[in-house]
């Protein structure tokens, strides 16, 4: 059998500005009510920026690495009544798992028959892993950017950014069928890494814990698991004992 992962629902940023729920509203509901707001602005971005601009990709390429910065930038914007994508580093974690045993599928069963073309329901179909299709995807991304657009994914304006994602996700960017669950990828990786314990390398400084006032793995919190609409009043704690 092919592995059974399904394709993450999208997220606001994919929708008309009009139409798109509070971001942070979707955060705090992931994980429950009580959150502690993070004060973010112009300086905390730069900060992060900085950061990304130090560290030293594992897995990427230049042009791949570009491509995840501007797509999680996107996909979990700055500003706003908290942090992004970028001050929570979501780009070294995605690095990070393209580069371990997720990348690799290495405990999925990768074995044939594939059907790329046979309906999403039916699971994952690609004799590609994980590594690989984002690897593919994002140079045939970039590929129907520089056609249509004049520019790689990456130095597009914000605007253009939007609509790219936005097509890929409706399946309309002309990938190869094999690529389909890139989106699905990138998606719930930009999640995944907004909300993960540091240790994988999001989640920088806890700043998406902080946010929806999640404990993270301190030890005890049971007196307050049932004081709901009352926000959490200590700090999170990281699988390595750091405090946030």
């Amino acid at each position: 059998m092919n592995d059974d992962r399904q394709p993450p629902t999208t997220w606001h940023a994919l929708k008309p500005p009009e139409s798109r729920p509070n971001r942070r509203f979707m955060l705090k509901a992931a994980v429950g009510s009580g959150a502690v707001l993070l004060a973010g602005g112009p300086s905390a971005t730069q900060a992060a920026k900085a950061l990304l601009d130090e560290y030293k990709p594992v897995y990427f390429s230049g042009a791949e690495w570009a491509f995840v910065r501007a797509a999680c930038a996107r996909l979990i914007p700055s500003g706003g009544d908290g942090p992004g994508a970028i001050e929570a580093q979501v780009p070294v974690f995605i690095d990070r798992q393209m580069a371990g045993d997720f990348g690799k599928g290495s405990d999925w069963f990768m074995g044939g028959p594939h059907d790329p073309s046979a309906d999403p329901q039916r699971g994952f179909q690609s004799p590609l892993a994980p590594a690989q299709i984002y690897r593919e995807a994002i140079s045939a991304v970039d590929g129907w950017c520089t056609l249509n657009k004049g520019k790689v994914f990456a130095v597009l304006d914000e605007a253009a950014q939007d609509e790219v994602l936005k097509t890929l996700q409706a399946g309309k960017l002309g990938l190869r069928a094999e690529l389909r669950d890139f989106f699905g990828f990138l998606l719930q990786n930009s999640k995944e890494g907004f909300l993960a314990d540091p240790m994988y390398g999001g989640n920088h400084q806890m700043v998406g814990w902080k946010h929806i006032g999640f404990p993270g793995a301190r030890g005890a919190f049971l007196e307050w698991a049932n004081d709901q609409g009352k926000p959490y009043p200590l700090g999170p704690v990281a699988i390595s004992g750091e405090r946030g």
